[in-house]
């Protein structure tokens, strides 16, 4: 047994309340939480029935006037505050994060030094939320006139995170709004709730208003309220595309922020650096198991570098370590269920059966695929035209750069896409022409920090995080004009 796993028991908890109106209830702990390597349950979880999300969003609209009082320095030393606690309990959050995510120690640790660095982050923000003097004077009729605006939160929000990085992705919300000044309510995964209770548990150590913040695990079915209650001003939702344009729909007046799925491609120039890009391409490719929504998943290469790329891409899959996500060496954990490793275990077979060719992995035992490429797929298979969601990518040649461009456009997903090229003239054409929210030149799409703007086009969503333009999105405009007679 590793040192991680010896750990366990006196990491976890035996059970967790969920956090309402700043305060932990523990009316029931009827959410099992399981270890995804082993499938034995780790852990219970208080849920939320109807009655409890009803108050949790009556204390968020009773908190906003004295959130929106409070001085910046001391919203700022909220998040200061959690960063510092962060910090103190890293080996835990790791570890929880590892057991109830499937993910590999290594990956998990890079993970809480994320959630660090977006509170703190957000902890600089505070102080920066800053206006404009406008010069009104454009006519003898505006003349006397002047114009000031400034950002003023947007009031009540409702949250949902997904499972794959239920630490981070909760923070892109939760430390933007305390920088502006939003109460919220979070529901967090039911497969990976830990993480945001954490926080929480944090967060109830600090002199945010009662109200500022609840955070409730709940049943699908029984969470409408987070995206129909019109308390609510705004709607962060991060999952998949056929869940969050159907939240959209529900959502009523309430602004709508959706951080949803793709197929991100990566493109491999004849003058690219095969070795940089193999090593980048694998990370990006296999990282977490795939499981992240800007996961290479489609490489095209140029027809001159193809076969040597394939090559040294194959080589370099067959040696990743599959197994216990505890263990150090351990690369490709385990997948989020077994029920989602058979399905994409499916694709990859099914892919075979309509002429590509399988050039490494493809197996798996329980919740664990082991690392799949493959060639020649179909344009109109699933693994070409949905997102996979696991560690399998496709390999596709071009032949001239426009062509390639043309491929990456050719989705329904426009989230991020990587370039690996030298010629400044198809890094610009890139930045013309990809229908993406980010491109990423010399790196595959799976690169972020965390205060740029992040987010997609098309299916895959509406608005940004990144601490910055998630509190714009979190903040409406307040103009003000004053006439000198």
């Amino acid at each position: 047994m590793t040192t991680c796993a010896r750990r366990k028991i006196a990491i976890l908890k035996a059970n967790y309340p969920y956090y309402l109106a700043n305060r932990p209830h523990s009316p029931n702990f009827d959410l099992e939480v399981t270890d995804k390597y082993t499938g034995e349950v780790a852990t219970r979880v208080a849920l939320a029935a109807a009655e409890g999300i009803d108050h949790a969003i009556a204390a968020a609209v009773a908190a906003a006037p004295a959130l929106f009082e409070m001085p910046a320095y001391e919203r700022r030393d909220v998040l200061q505050h959690c960063v510092d606690r962060f910090k103190e309990r890293a080996d835990e959050l790791a570890i929880a994060l590892c057991i109830e995510a499937g993910k590999p120690i290594k990956d998990s640790r890079g993970e809480v030094t994320r959630l660090i660095d977006t509170f703190r982050i957000a902890a600089e923000e505070s102080l920066r939320l800053g206006g404009e003097v406008m010069n009104l004077e454009i006519g003898p009729k505006s003349r006397g006139y002047r114009g000031f605006t400034r950002r003023v939160p947007i009031g009540p929000c409702s949250f949902i995170s997904p499972f794959n990085f239920p630490l981070n992705l909760a923070a892109h919300k939760v430390a933007p709004a305390l920088a502006i000044g939003c109460p919220f309510v979070l529901k967090p995964a039911s497969a990976t709730p830990i993480g945001a209770l954490i926080i929480a548990e944090i967060l109830a150590e600090t002199a945010l208003p009662e109200g500022a913040f609840s955070v409730l695990p709940c049943r699908r079915d029984g969470a409408d309220m987070f995206t129909t209650d019109e308390r609510l001003k705004l709607l962060s939702f991060t999952g998949s595309p056929e869940v969050g344009w159907n939240l959209k729909r529900k959502a009523g007046k309430k602004k709508v922020v959706l951080e949803l799925g793709g197929n991100a491609a990566c493109v491999v120039d004849a003058d690219a650096n095969l070795e940089d890009a193999v090593e980048r391409i694998i990370f990006g490719a296999f990282y977490q198991s795939g499981q992240s929504c800007i996961g290479v998943q489609r490489i095209i290469a140029h027809r001159a570098v193809y076969a040597e790329l394939r090559d040294l891409l194959v080589a370099a899959t067959r040696s990743l370590k599959c197994g216990d996500p505890k263990d150090e060496e351990t690369f490709i954990g385990p997948m989020i269920s077994e029920k989602e490793a058979k399905r994409l275990e499916e694709w990859v077979r099914s892919a075979a059966r309509s002429g590509a060719t399988v050039l490494c992995g493809g197996s798996r035992e329980g919740s664990i695929l082991q690392a799949t490429l493959l060639e020649r797929v179909p344009g109109n298979h699933p693994l070409y035209t949905h997102e996979a969601f696991g560690p399998v990518a496709i390999m596709s040649a071009f032949d001239d750069f426009d062509m390639a461009l043309r491929e990456v456009n050719d989705s329904v997903f426009g989230l991020q896409a990587g370039i690996f090229t030298q010629n400044i003239g198809h890094m610009l054409a890139a930045w013309d022409q990809l229908e993406v929210g980010s491109v990423i030149i010399g790196d595959v799409p799976s690169w972020r920090v965390d205060h740029m703007p992040y987010g997609g086009v098309k299916e895959s969503g509406l608005g940004r995080e990144g601490v910055r333009y998630a509190i714009e999105e979190m903040s409406e405009i307040r103009n003000l004009v004053i006439r000198t007679p």
